[in-house]
């Protein structure tokens, strides 16, 4: 049976996002200068109901009486082609985390650092990238660049909103003594409390783990574009692994394909180290000023508890 996301955080985020578009445009105005596109980030917990929200908050945007001319683009449309992903897996063999996409290491940051800089400028007929998760029978790869949805196309209206969104979309690295930290103290409570500790941080080497933060380092060039961030938080990021086998339960029964629970587990533990490592840089705030990202707290039925201006 299909799990029904009812979108719940739509009427927080909206005025939160339209106040931040507001007062990016009146600075420019101030200043004397055209304003860019505005860039906003939303970070979420898979399954968490992130994919609903996207499509509330575009219809919203682009409907009157806004208008605003918004393009989507994923983190997922990022990633490594296939070939260029092998080629990755290879160099580190033993690595675990960077075998299949996912991972910080895994996008194409050069290219996702070209539409950014395209999209700012404000250059005519931009192609936006598409991935397509099924193909080399799911490994994924790169859809053909003449299929690629284009924008700012000549005589069309420029795209004033772009959002960024995906599972690790803001997360900032950690420095080289936090990382051994967090990983020390990982390896510590599954010692102490082998029951009690549920991550998957412990069972990792400090090099694979320190290799993922190195490369995140180069997602800034991304996050830097950000005026806002919205971050769908939950109570207990375990979550993901009951909402992620529902969703795939619900896949199989519709489709009649789709991963085994296992495989669910399994796909899950590759991303989970990455939420024990940055979700409290998230929950902090990534921004030098306050007051430019917005966090959602919801419960294992995706429903808001709590909302936190940062």
């Amino acid at each position: 049976m299909a799990v029904e996301i009812i979108d719940d955080k739509s009427e927080q985020c909206i005025p939160f996002i339209l106040d931040k578009i507001r007062a990016h445009h009146d600075y420019h105005k101030k200043e004397g200068t055209d304003a860019p596109p505005f860039f906003l980030g939303l970070n979420g917990i898979q399954g968490a109901g992130k994919t609903t929200l996207v499509s509330t908050l575009y219809k919203t945007l682009t409907s009157p009486p806004h208008n605003l001319t918004t393009v989507v683009l994923s983190i997922d449309d990022l990633y490594l082609s296939h070939s260029a992903q092998k080629k990755l897996a290879d160099s580190q063999p033993d690595n675990p985390l960077i075998q299949h996409r996912g991972q910080p290491s895994t996008h194409d940051i050069s290219l996702g650092k070209q539409i950014f800089s395209q999209l700012a400028a404000r250059e005519t007929n931009i192609r936006i990238p598409s991935y397509d998760k099924s193909l080399y029978d799911g490994q994924g790869d790169r859809t053909d660049p003449e299929t690629w949805d284009v924008v700012n196309k000549d005589g069309e209206s420029p795209i004033e909103v772009v959002i960024f969104e995906g599972w690790c979309v803001g997360f900032r690295s950690l420095s080289d003594e936090e990382l051994v930290n967090k990983w020390e103290g990982a390896k510590a409570a599954r010692i102490f409390d082998k029951d009690a500790y549920h991550g998957r941080l412990a069972s990792l080497e400090l090099k694979h783990v320190s290799f993922v933060n190195d490369a995140l380092r180069q997602y800034d060039a991304l996050t830097d574009y950000f005026g806002a961030l919205v971050h769908i938080d939950a109570v207990d990021t375990l979550f993901v692994y009951e909402w992620r086998l529902q969703q795939e339960r619900a896949l199989r029964e519709a489709k009649g394909t789709g991963m085994n629970d296992k495989q669910v587990i399994e796909f899950v533990n590759g991303y989970y180290p990455a939420y024990e490592l940055y979700t409290d840089v998230l929950r902090k705030g990534i921004f030098r000023q306050t007051g430019k990202q917005l966090r959602l707290i919801v419960d294992k039925h995706r429903k808001v508890e709590e909302v936190e201006m940062q």
